[in-house]
């Protein structure tokens, strides 16, 4: 958490809010810079312009003049654009009009400041696997990354070397959808599953994007900004609860260390 959608909310409000701007200064007060060094970083970045701002899997990218700037949220990070310096923002833009800060709680979020010509040859962007809107992300595709794995669909699903951009939560949600256990292993699911992980991963994060995403614990897109799929959330976080689709109850269980939520009479 955030997600592909919840990434996407964040750019879509940064961009009418920050484009055009100039970074005069930053100040990095908590170290999440992975490349360049420290030094470097904030001596490349003076004095570019924030042309424009664009997603890749759950990275934001910060199109410059000369770099790009990518940001991972990682569990709870945050960008803000008003009020003071509080201890939790841990890197500071100065702009020629007001300031940008990265917020984050718990300090996981990372930043890396590449050049335009190696941003997509160059981790972290050259390990991720195909966005879910991408045309060759097709039965094919799924079949030939699954084939050998014995690993749990859930598993799988949160893997971001083959589809980029989904996680905990939304995995859930496509898996119900898809009326398949997500503790099925990934070899063993046939055409017509594969299809429907495909359609649903598509349908399941275009709505959740036109929501906002989802606002749970204390994630926010941005000050203020809060989602609101998790009002139309079908199984995840519903342990106790009836089944939307059945009298039987939601479920949690761990797969490979992540809560997971499910219906064992939908998803056999």
């Amino acid at each position: 958490m955030p997600e592909l959608p919840e990434v996407e909310t964040v750019k879509n409000t940064l961009k009418r809010k920050i484009l055009g701007k100039v970074i005069l200064k930053v100040e990095v007060l908590y170290d999440i810079i992975e490349k360049p060094s420290l030094e470097e970083f904030k001596k490349q970045i003076i004095n570019q312009k924030i042309i424009d701002i664009k997603r890749r899997g759950k990275w934001l990218m910060f199109e410059l003049n000369d770099y790009y700037l990518l940001s991972h949220l990682r569990m709870e990070g945050k960008y803000f654009i008003d009020g003071d310096i509080t201890k939790h923002d841990h890197v500071i833009f100065y702009l020629n009009d007001g300031i940008l800060k990265y917020n984050d709680t718990r300090k996981f979020g990372r930043m890396y400041l590449l050049k335009k010509d190696e941003v997509y040859k160059s981790k972290p962007l050259c390990e991720l696997g195909l966005e879910p809107w991408d045309e060759t992300l097709n039965y094919k595709y799924l079949k030939n990354k699954y084939k050998n794995k014995k690993l749990p669909i859930k598993t799988l699903l949160l893997d971001q070397s083959i589809i980029t951009g989904i996680g905990n939560i939304y995995a859930d949600e496509i898996l119900f959808k898809s009326q398949i256990n997500p503790l099925k292993k990934g070899s063993d699911l046939q055409e017509e599953e594969l299809n429907k992980i495909i359609f649903y991963t598509k349908e399941i994060l275009e709505e959740a994007i036109k929501m906002g995403g989802t606002t749970i614990k204390s994630y926010e897109s941005a000050r203020g900004v809060h989602g609101k799929f998790q009002n139309h959330l079908l199984v995840h976080n519903h342990e106790g609860d009836k089944c939307p689709k059945c009298d039987n109850i939601i479920v949690k269980v761990k797969v490979n260390g992540r809560s997971t939520y499910y219906c064992t009479n939908c998803q056999h």
